[in-house]
């Protein structure tokens, strides 16, 4: 029997011969339960625990040469990518001894807490991921070629397990990969409504881009925390980059003015586009009541105005006139 009868695609563990009837391994789209090991399991998951660490160098090996054939890992060195996978490898190998998923878990943060800043892709982890299963399948097939019945035993134990150590080390990677998108979005919406203090008591807000609820729950906070900070009394918020603006959002920067003003501080809206303005009609905001101003340089004048300031030419550009 030749390996080229029994072998299947790329990431898929090796199995037997058609005419040996065995169940087909889950499916790596959905989150593997817990399975109780039986004794008979435990036995021949540490028999082929052995073998791995056996043959732990001839199958790092190739499952490196493997890696760089398919350009897995290309953002990393070659010493980078061999660290890394003795690593794998030993986290894998103790994973199918032992049965318990915690320890790989937390190797599978730090893991991706080291390889995501470098450019690692997710399709590249999982990739990897699935090579080194089908490279240890294939090193079982070699050894227990001539026992079918053996064979097919080893590859009951192992499949189930080698496929929840793929879902472990996948989720984990991505589950870090969105903590750090959500940390970039977050950091970027920070710098994209900066709350600026001009004068004392005097801050602005100048607001650009599209606003999501999220984004408008965001500002109000940000906002009220810096009048309380800088005890401010005049807030000049300028939407003059925002493009538009819908209902729910238009409402919170209603809802956003009022808090101010219970903090002490007067608002003046500045910027406001016609379908901005005719946004707030509809939903029934009196304009009167609120504070507007055409443009910025309106606005701070008229802050300035309010906090009494009176804005005076120097005494050389007098002498000048």
């Amino acid at each position: 029997m030749s390996d080229h009868d029994t072998s299947r695609g790329k990431g898929t563990a090796v199995r037997a011969p058609a005419a040996v009837k065995r169940q087909p391994p889950p499916a790596l789209d959905a989150q593997l339960p817990e399975v109780p090991r039986d004794e008979q399991t435990t036995e021949l998951l540490r028999e082929l625990v052995a073998h791995l660490r056996a043959q732990r160098t001839q199958l790092r090996e190739e499952w490196l040469r493997r890696i760089v054939e398919a350009h897995l890992l290309t953002a990393m060195s070659r010493e980078e990518i061999y660290a890394e996978a003795t690593s794998i490898y030993d986290q894998y190998v103790e994973a199918l001894e032992a049965g318990a998923f915690e320890a790989l878990q937390a190797y599978a943060q730090n893991l991706s807490e080291r390889i995501i800043p470098r450019g690692v892709e997710t399709n590249e982890v999982v990739g990897i991921v699935l090579l080194l299963r089908d490279v240890l399948a294939r090193a079982l097939f070699i050894k227990y070629h001539s026992n079918l019945d053996k064979l097919n035993d080893i590859l009951d134990a192992y499949e189930p397990a080698a496929n929840r150590i793929a879902i472990t080390v996948s989720v984990g990677f991505v589950q870090e990969r969105e903590r750090v998108i959500r940390a970039q979005q977050e950091a970027i919406r920070e710098l994209s409504t900066p709350v600026l203090q001009v004068r004392e008591r005097l801050l602005i807000l100048p607001i650009i881009g599209l606003i999501d609820p999220h984004r408008a729950r965001q500002i109000t906070e940000q906002l009220l925390v810096a009048i309380r900070s800088n005890r401010a009394r005049v807030v000049v918020i300028d939407i003059t980059g925002v493009p538009v603006m819908d209902t729910n959002v238009a409402n919170h920067l209603v809802q956003t003015v009022e808090a101010s003003r219970l903090l002490g501080a007067t608002v003046i809206v500045t910027g406001l586009s016609p379908d901005i303005a005719q946004t707030l009609v509809n939903i029934g905001v009196d304009l009167g009541k609120m504070n507007t101003v055409g443009d910025l340089q309106g606005g701070i004048e008229e802050a300035e105005h309010i906090l009494g300031y009176k804005v005076m030419p120097m005494m050389g550009e007098t002498a000048e006139s």
